[in-house]
């Protein structure tokens, strides 16, 4: 019995430590209802020298959702919502992607929404988070829990402050992703007259 009693209390112990710094982070991250800012993205296709780099901006906004705004190489919008992914070419909608008749787009959409406003109680739900963090910055590592969503994602790594900085994601297929997150903003001047309209 003593030995069972051990056997828990190390094993409790050892939940408790891994989740002391997720909830350090948490405590971290600035949650504003309104932040945007540049992004530059590149993706490393296995089998390609040149890596694709684009740029542009993006907007996370409490409760509404997503918008990524690609202004170069190509100009690309896409609203993402928990309801819908809208894709925009102009201010004419090129796609629709609806979560009633596409299950995975409330997936993908929470994922995203998460991982831009550094939602990790969201993630913790779909992904194992190993994190660590010390006065002013902090790592995190995410896995996937469920197969399907390892295989289209891989895994993923985050840090930064008080918002996120960096995300990469090593997909199965070995194509990775960097974004780079800057010149971040937040509250009602955040956003420009054109991202609060496609809201």
């Amino acid at each position: 019995m003593k030995r069972l009693f051990a056997a828990l209390l190390i094993a409790s112990l050892g939940q408790l430590a891994q989740a002391a710094p997720i909830a350090q982070i948490q405590s971290m991250l600035a949650k504003p209802a309104v932040m945007c800012g540049r992004f530059d993205q590149t993706k490393q296709l296995v089998g390609i020298k040149k890596p694709l780099a684009s740029q542009g901006r993006f907007c996370v906004v409490a409760g509404k959702g997503v918008l990524w705004r690609t202004l170069r190489p190509f100009p690309n919008t896409l609203r993402l919502t928990k309801d819908e992914i809208v894709h925009f070419q102009g201010e004419r909608v090129a796609m629709r992607l609806e979560a009633k008749q596409e299950p995975t787009v409330r997936m993908i959409n929470s994922v995203l929404f998460s991982l831009l406003s550094g939602d990790l109680g969201q993630l913790e739900a779909l992904f194992e988070v190993d994190g660590t963090a010390d006065a002013s910055s902090w790592k995190v590592a995410l896995r996937a829990r469920q197969p399907a969503l390892a295989k289209a994602i891989g895994a993923i790594s985050l840090d930064g402050g008080s918002y996120v900085k960096n995300i990469r994601i090593d997909e199965q297929s070995g194509d990775k992703t960097t974004i780079v997150f800057s010149e971040i903003k937040t509250g009602a001047g955040a956003m420009t007259g054109e991202e609060a309209a496609l809201f």
